[in-house]
This record gives structure tokens, sequence and C-alpha cells, in this order.
């Protein structure tokens, strides 16, 4: 097994493609820190267990780990692929069944502009944040507001902020124009 590097945007986070499926079509997880985890995913929980991980990201075919600013790659990068590598030939399971990030119930007549947003967010907005390590995750719209979460190496991204404001929320009000403003939750 071959496992791929990548760097992303955020120099605290680095990008594993082990070449296969990580969540699949499962969707993606984002575990802010190793509290978060609480027997979610093995392949977190082993993760985590290395001194100066801070944050795990499970992506559709990648992992992105996001270190602690006092560890540095060259001593952390072959520990995590390591453990990806046991984890993945040993065909444990990346995630527990049944966990899954919720969203805000929609209300009826907002349903067409919800699938509109969705479909704007999968086709343009996810594989641009696919390919920096992290993602974009629709929780919820309410009153021409679309509650979004960036997970991953976007999280703590510098440009995170810009990218959400300026990048997504004025492709959807272009789109869509019930669209009033886009906020991050978390």
């Amino acid at each position: 097994m071959f496992i791929e590097t990548e760097g992303t945007p955020n120099p605290a986070t680095l990008k594993f493609l082990p070449g296969q499926a990580v969540m699949g079509d499962a969707g993606t997880i984002d575990f802010i820190d190793a509290d978060a985890v609480a027997g979610r995913s093995p392949l977190a929980e082993a993760l985590f267990a290395l001194p100066g991980v801070s944050r795990v990201f499970l992506g559709n075919d990648f992992v992105s780990v996001t270190k602690a600013d006092s560890e540095d790659w060259e001593e952390l990068r072959p520990q995590i692929l390591s453990t990806l590598m046991d984890h993945f030939v040993a065909g444990h399971p990346v995630v527990a069944e049944g966990v899954a990030v919720t969203e805000d119930a929609t209300a009826p007549e907002d349903e067409e502009i919800v699938t509109q947003i969705k479909e704007l967010l999968d086709t343009r907005v996810r594989p641009a944040v696919a390919g920096d390590g992290g993602d974009i995750v629709f929780r919820g719209y309410r009153n021409g507001i679309v509650r979004l979460t960036m997970q991953g190496a976007c999280s703590g991204c510098p440009s995170s902020r810009a990218t959400l404001k300026h990048g997504v929320e004025n492709m959807l009000r272009h789109y869509v124009p019930e669209v009033v403003s886009v906020e991050q939750v978390d």
C-alpha cells in the first residue's frame, strides 16, 4: 500500500491519500479533538493516540491531520503514515455505524431552495475544498441565511472566513436570490 501526502493551505495540516475510500459515500466527519472521537472512529482514535495530533478529518478518499503548533512534521508524518498503513491493511472500520453530521430541519417551503444550495455546494464548492484537505458541510437554511461548517484543513485555515464570505456567499447569492448571507457554525 502506498499513501500519498499533500500539503494544504493550512501549514498545520497535511492531507494523506491512501489510494482507497476512507469515508466513501458516507460523507465526511471532522474530529476537532480527541474528546470528540469517543468511540466513533477507530481510525481517528489511533491517530489521536500519536503525540501532537490535534485534529483529524475523514474525507471521501483522504485523511487530513492537523498537528499541534509545538510539533514538527518531520517527526510526526512517518508516525501518521505508519498508523494509517496499519489501519487500512488490517481492514478495520474507519467509523462506527451511524456516525454522521446532522443538519437543521428544513421548512417545507424552503425545500426547493435547499436542494439548489446543496447542488451548488456539491458541484462547485466541495470538490475545490476537498482538494485543499477539507470539506464544507450544509447545516441548515432559514430566513435567507445558509449555515455551513468548514471542516478539516479548512477549519483552521487563515483564509477560510474569506472563502466562506466572499467566495461561497457571493456564488450562492448569484445563483439563489433568496440567499441573504452565509454563516459559519461549529
